[in-house]
């Protein structure tokens, strides 16, 4: 377990930023995947909620495979799909909660798991299983008071920032103690590029 979260601690001390890209076709997560590595994202997640999406994370590993980049399987929810992850050749898996069968399968298929949690105890449970980092979500929901806070109970939390997060306001999460923010919809809009540029600045 220790191995799987200095991956994460590697991985991320790179970049504040993650890309996650979902419901998009595979030439689509491809076009946004090259733009998230473009401007020095390195972790990028495709969410496999539903089959057709297997097709789109399968894409993106092979276009990070020519740049050197992995690619992360989000949304993981059942061993089934554990299982299509692993064979699909995803670096990672994410899920939006916390469950101990899920997580076991992805870190015994060699798959550094970050689970969803949302509450203290979720946290503590995490912790228990060994894992070092967790994600939040939904993050705009929990608020900025939240990240703040669960650090005293919990010295050391790594948390990744995921749900309407976006180039506005995701500097305040990471000052509130945010380790890495997960963006969206923020790499179609234009707009936005340079800011998220900025942000992932602050990591160099």
């Amino acid at each position: 377990m220790a191995a799987m979260n200095e991956w994460f601690d590697n991985t991320f001390a790179q970049c504040p930023v993650m890309a996650i890209l979902r419901g998009f076709s595979p030439e689509k997560t491809v076009e946004l995947a090259e733009t998230a590595w473009g401007l020095g994202i390195t972790s990028v997640e495709v969410p496999i909620e539903t089959p057709a999406a297997i097709d789109s994370l399968a894409a993106a590993i092979a276009a990070g495979r020519q740049r050197g980049h992995q690619v992360g399987a989000g949304t993981v929810v059942s061993l089934e799909q554990v299982r299509q992850a692993d064979a699909n050749g995803a670096a990672f898996t994410v899920a939006p909660g916390l469950d101990p069968d899920v997580a076991h399968a992805s870190i015994d298929a060699g798959l550094p798991h970050l689970p969803g949690v949302a509450t203290p105890t979720e946290i503590q449970r995490a912790r228990q299983l060994g894992m070092g980092w967790v994600k939040a979500f939904p993050a705009t929901a929990l608020g900025t008071a939240w990240f703040k806070a669960m650090p005293g109970p919990f010295p050391g939390l790594k948390v990744v920032a995921t749900g309407g997060m976006n180039a506005t306001n995701a500097a305040e999460y990471l000052d509130a103690g945010a380790s890495v923010v997960a963006v969206g919809s923020a790499l179609e809009d234009a707009s936005q590029l340079d800011r998220l540029a900025t942000l992932i600045g602050r990591s160099s």
